[in-house]
């Protein structure tokens, strides 16, 4: 089935926030920091209120005795957490952080007016390694704090010191993942009107965001309401892999100041502002000691690292707390143990993008079983296989702790046979012969495996109503908002299904928090878990109604009745049926004789909520063909093969975009995408020209296989597929790298890995 969404978007007919304009609107522009750390001495706001257009012009003392913090959303008890009001109070900690706002009738004469805001600061020492910052003596980010220490757990399993003591072989090696920003199509955006009602007042926000029913609690708490006097809408988002997910300052500055001025606001973002303040991600600093035996098997692996959160903490642990707990992926690892320390530093906040800290520790994890294959002499495919979990063992105790404190097991999977279907989609045998001919030519080609298990459909819950109205058309509501991931097809598809009605008669209404009275969001690869089975349980209660209520129109059985294709008909006699629509006329405005059934309410619609259990757990491998040019160090990927596992597949096309879309930004990671700072914290890729993303030209055709293991967590036997695609990526190009170069004994210990540095280590081999 093609994807319903694409008539609407292709065509240029859908509704981003820059496409909402409302009467009488002004124009928002926010002062940004140039200084990744210093203390704000004086701001003067006076020339700014003069200039042509402006009509306020504001800083953190305009905002008013009760303004609060940003709300920080995940507490963990190991988090000293640190977060920002919406404009700097006498400090800023990294480059972009807001400083103060101006409001004027055109974007144009906010922007102007910014230049006339005069602010002066008084600069500090930056701080931009997250090993350096926590070192003593390092530069304090927060006031009262001892140390820029975020968190610090540990967590073990079995006995590592005997593994490390008893290993044939032990390897030492430390893996650097770079820092990136989202880069989603949409920048950030909100417009905010303030309307009277005989209730009092009410806000509606149109938002760029993931989670609309999460914004609206929080506007409620930061602007005293009810949540009921808030609405807030996000219609067609542009992308959000996790950044556009939790709370930002303009998403307060904006409704504030539509309320001052009484006149509705907009803002919306600038690509420079979006490197420059948009939350980021993955920058870690992993140390690993690796045993293994004679014939392959990893015995214990132990674990240091310390993760980059920026200068605030508004997703807590999420980030570091995943990458500690991903690294065994699909193997048995008799002993882990980890430490993990999160630092601040002068940088923008961490956030869970696309992935949410697992692809560092797949990193971690599948280079690790390529050192052990390279240092035994043995096939790094074998290796894998003598070291997977078997599918008879499902489910599985990896006896490590989930951050919300409930033990990880996996509920299903069958890695052996994505590990054979992903060799076969890419003909490892015969990229080997190619591989030899290529030496012959003075041509490096290389092949490289990454495998993963991903935890996904986190609750705590999602919502769906499902609805009937008097045409037969059937309306589904959710609280889970889409930004790319095609809700509007696949949970059409399950309602119909379920329901047992056409599937054109079936449409889906996300992002708006009127729709449905409760949600939590889209993230976390949970939707199609979470939601698609909140819709299926709200369409069978809806048919259960429907069938109680034909049976007895039709003097009939329920048990007796069916519904296909929207008509409801007693089996075996195909004279005595009625359209789903009648059911519903008569359950909307019954005539005069009729009596409900007994415990039916009015309506043909029911809600239901699902609650996971359990995180379910998607897995795949992904293979990696490469070329390396040992003059340059640049990498082109040749071929590149997925076997993927998300359980049920309700739309193999969508699965397949996932897939494919997260492969791109894989590719990112691996190769091209790194915010950089100077020793000052400046930011140093601050447009396309330096911030490279993948296009077209670099993406390779990718070779798709589904597995299909269904979860027994949930009635629809549905796992994540929103994120996997991206988290084996650097795994698999790095060892293909390796594989390509081990004439030079070359070992790629970091993403991405760029034509210079790739260089440097190739001749840094040759000079030995």
């Amino acid at each position: 089935m093609s994807r319903r969404e694409d008539e609407r978007l292709l065509r240029g007919k859908g509704l981003f926030v820059a496409d909402v304009h409302l009467p009488g609107e002004v124009h928002l522009a926010v002062l940004r920091s140039p200084h990744a750390h210093a203390q704000i001495r004086r701001i003067d706001l006076t020339a700014a209120r003069k200039c042509e257009g402006v009509l306020a012009a504001l800083s953190f003392a305009d905002l008013g005795a009760d303004v609060q913090r940003l709300p920080m959303l995940v507490p963990h008890r190991n988090l000293r957490a640190q977060m920002p009001f919406p404009l700097a109070d006498r400090k800023v900690r990294h480059v972009g952080e807001p400083v103060a706002v101006v409001a004027a009738e055109t974007r144009y004469q906010a922007e102007d007016a910014l230049e006339a805001i005069e602010v002066e600061y008084e600069t500090l020492p930056a701080v931009t390694n997250c090993e350096a910052a926590l070192e003593p003596g390092a530069p304090l980010l927060h006031e009262g704090s001892d140390s820029n220490l975020c968190a610090f757990f540990t967590q073990s399993v079995g006995d590592i010191e005997k593994a490390l003591r008893e290993a044939h072989v032990v390897i030492e090696q430390t893996f650097e993942f770079g820092r990136l920003s989202g880069q989603p199509m949409e920048t950030r955006g909100a417009v905010a009107r303030w309307e009277r009602t005989k209730l009092g007042e009410s806000l509606t926000m149109w938002d760029a965001t993931q989670s609309p029913h999460i914004v609206r609690r929080v506007l409620s708490d930061m602007f005293h309401l009810p949540q009921q006097a808030i609405r807030v809408i996000a219609a067609d988002v542009g992308g959000g892999f996790g950044i556009k997910n939790r709370f930002y300052s303009e998403e307060f500055l904006v409704p504030f100041i539509a309320r001052l001025l009484g006149r509705p606001a907009r803002w919306v973002e600038d690509r420079r502002e979006d490197l420059l303040t948009t939350y980021q991600a993955r920058e870690q600093i992993h140390h690993l000691e690796i045993a293994a035996s004679k014939d392959g098997c990893i015995l214990g692996i132990r674990n240091r690292f310390t993760a980059d959160v920026g200068a605030y903490s508004p997703f807590g642990l999420v980030v570091p707390f995943n990458s500690a707990t991903t690294l065994p992926g699909p193997y048995r690892l008799p002993a882990y143990h980890v430490e993990m320390r999160a630092a601040y530093t002068t940088k923008p906040a961490m956030a869970p993008y696309r992935a949410a800290g697992r692809p560092p520790a797949v990193f971690d994890m599948e280079r690790a079983v390529d050192l052990v294959a390279r240092r035994l002499g043995l096939d790094p495919a074998e290796v894998r296989h003598r070291n997977f979990i078997q599918p008879s063992e499902f489910p599985y105790r990896t006896g490590l702790i989930e951050r919300d404190g409930g033990d990880i097991v996996y509920d299903s999977g069958n890695y052996p046979e994505c590990l054979r279907r992903a060799l076969e989609a890419i003909d490892a045998d015969g990229f080997r012969r190619e591989q030899a001919r290529a030496r012959g030519q003075g041509r490096y080609l290389g092949l490289g495996i990454g495998c993963y298990v991903e935890s996904t459909g986190r609750g705590p819950f999602e919502g769906a109503t499902v609805r009937v109205d008097s045409s037969g058309r059937v309306v589904v509501a959710t609280g889970a908002s889409p930004q790319g991931q095609s809700h509007e097809t696949t949970l059409a598809q399950i309602c119909a299904d379920r329901l047992g009605v056409p599937f054109e008669a079936v449409t889906v209404v996300t992002g708006d928090t009127d729709a449905i009275n409760l949600g939590v969001g889209t993230y976390a690869s949970r939707t199609a878990v979470v939601a698609g089975n909140a819709v299926s349980g709200a369409a069978l209660a809806v048919r259960e109604k429907a069938l109680r209520t034909a049976a007895q129109l039709l003097e009939a059985s329920p048990d007796d009745l069916e519904i296909d294709a929207g008509e409801i008909r007693v089996r075996g006699v195909p004279d005595r049926s009625m359209p789903l629509a009648r059911v519903a006329q008569v359950l909307t405005s019954p005539p005069p004789a009729f009596t409900f059934p007994e415990g039916l309410e009015p309506g043909l619609e029911a809600t239901h909520y699902f609650s996971p259990t359990g995180n379910a757990y998607a897995n795949g491998v992904h293979v990696a063909a490469v070329e390396v040019d040992v003059d340059t160090g640049r990498v082109d990927v040749l071929r590149y093969a997925v076997a993927h596992d998300c359980g049920t597949v309700i739309n193999p096309t969508v699965v397949d975009g996932q897939c494919v879309g997260g492969v791109a930004q894989g590719l990112g990671n691996a190769l091209y995408e790194e915010m950089l700072y100077d020793e000052n914290g400046q930011p140093l890729t601050t447009s396309y020209m330096d911030y490279l993303v993948p296009t077209s030209t670099e993406v390779p055709d990718v070779t798709l296989a589904h597995v299909e293991t269904p979860s027994p967590l949930n009635p629809e036997g549905i796992k994540g597929a929103g994120e996997g695609g991206t988290m084996p990526v650097p795994a698999a190009v790095a060892n293909a790298i390796d594989d390509a170069l081990s004439p030079f004994g070359v070992a790629v210990d970091r993403a991405p890995m760029s034509p210079d540095r790739l260089r440097a280590k190739i001749a840094a081999k040759l000079t030995v």
